[in-house]
């Protein structure tokens, strides 16, 4: 099973697809999952996945846009789109029956020390 983090890096890397590299990836997490990635957090989970078999990583040839410097490229494998989908569903059942599952958020009340 994925920890939550790899979990991200292996959605942004699916939905990228080709265009999978570390920049964009970071972008792509700190977007859509309105959290802060580093790039150091980025690769280092990044070595953890393809050394577990769930990614493939390579280098571009180089490009002008990054003054000659090349790319480290990402793709996720079949075992990376199993556990991914793994996570997702555990996510997914271990929610059911919660008010956050069930569209009920607002149930729940601020108290004083929520601003």
């Amino acid at each position: 099973m994925v920890g939550e983090f790899e979990y991200l890096i292996l959605s942004a890397a699916a939905h990228l697809g080709e265009e999978a590299y570390g920049a964009a990836m970071r972008e792509r997490i700190e977007t859509t999952a309105g959290r802060s990635c580093s790039l150091g957090a980025l690769y280092t989970t990044l070595d953890r996945l393809e050394a577990k078999g769930l990614v493939e990583t390579w280098m571009s040839s180089p490009t002008q846009q990054r003054g000659g410097r090349a790319k480290r490229m990402v793709k996720v494998t079949r075992n990376g789109a199993r556990a991914a989908r793994e996570f997702y569903e555990a996510v997914i059942r271990i929610s059911r029956g919660t008010a956050w599952g069930e569209g009920q958020l607002n149930r729940f009340r601020r108290t004083p020390y929520e601003g």
